[in-house]
């Protein structure tokens, strides 16, 4: 394998093990949360409640589901 191969697959690499990590559902919402972000930036209102209210919920589901893997 060249060198640059190397470098770039290490580079994916890195990148899926910061973004991703352990928790991918996390992830996940997180790109959702930012979409919707985008999308809703002329409805402020709608996105004062729907954006906080969706961080909370994927927080404690991902909580959830960390404390369920840990027993």
């Amino acid at each position: 394998m060249s060198m640059a191969r190397r470098w770039a697959r290490a580079f994916g690499h890195f990148w899926w093990d910061f973004l991703v990590g352990d928790t991918p559902e996390l992830f996940a919402a997180t790109v959702v949360i930012v979409a919707l972000a985008l999308l809703l930036r002329h409805h402020h209102t709608v996105a004062v409640i729907l954006l906080p209210a969706l961080t909370v919920v994927s927080l404690v589901a991902s909580a959830a589901r960390g404390r369920k893997a840990g027993k």
